[in-house]
């Protein structure tokens, strides 16, 4: 049997990870595959079987508690296809199993999510899955301050408790910074 691929697209917020994994997942719809993308419950921005982009772009998802719970999903429903995975950041590192297992069984993978935290600080599992992806795609955004490249997510709302890495939220919490303008709390 063929081996699947992974592929990782990241990035800073606002950098369109989700929609490039969307635009890939439709291309694949056009060669007549199956698609699906899986997120994490804790993702709470829209509802539990839509994933959606800034620029409006939706696809079917599942939302799951656990990266295990894919496979038993993919075992029910005998899926063969192109699987999405957003949000990846908000993960367990189990993910980087999971989605070897899914690489295994000829499955091409493809997963979004930020590669630093709102400190600038790498963000697990995303480092992970990359160092093990057939190819990785980072994307940049604008800085909201200045207009130059941006590859930072800052944080506006108060600091976390301190070891608080996960704060779902999206512009009314980030917003995108390049180097020089990103202030790490």
């Amino acid at each position: 049997m063929k081996k699947g691929s992974l592929e990782v697209i990241t990035g800073c917020m606002s950098s369109g990870k989700s929609e490039e994994m969307i635009r890939r997942l439709r291309r694949a719809q056009i060669a007549r595959l199956r698609t699906i993308v899986f997120k994490p419950r804790r993702d709470t921005r829209t509802d539990e079987v839509t994933v959606a982009s800034r620029d409006g772009r939706t696809h079917a998802a599942v939302a799951v508690d656990r990266p295990e719970d894919i496979l038993v999903w993919i075992e029910r429903e005998e899926f063969h296809g192109v699987i999405g995975l957003d949000e990846a950041q908000f993960f367990p590192s189990s993910i980087v199993a999971v989605a070897g297992t899914l690489v295994d069984r000829g499955l091409r993978v493809v997963a979004a999510g930020l590669d630093t935290d709102f400190r600038g600080e790498p963000f697990e599992p995303v480092p992970q899955l990359m160092a093990v992806a057939d190819s990785v795609t980072k994307l940049t955004a604008v800085c909201v301050c200045c207009g130059a490249p941006a590859v930072r997510s800052q944080f506006l709302a108060a600091p976390p408790p301190e070891g608080e890495r996960i704060q779902v939220g999206g512009d009314e919490k980030y917003e995108a910074r390049c180097r020089d303008c990103h202030q790490a709390p």
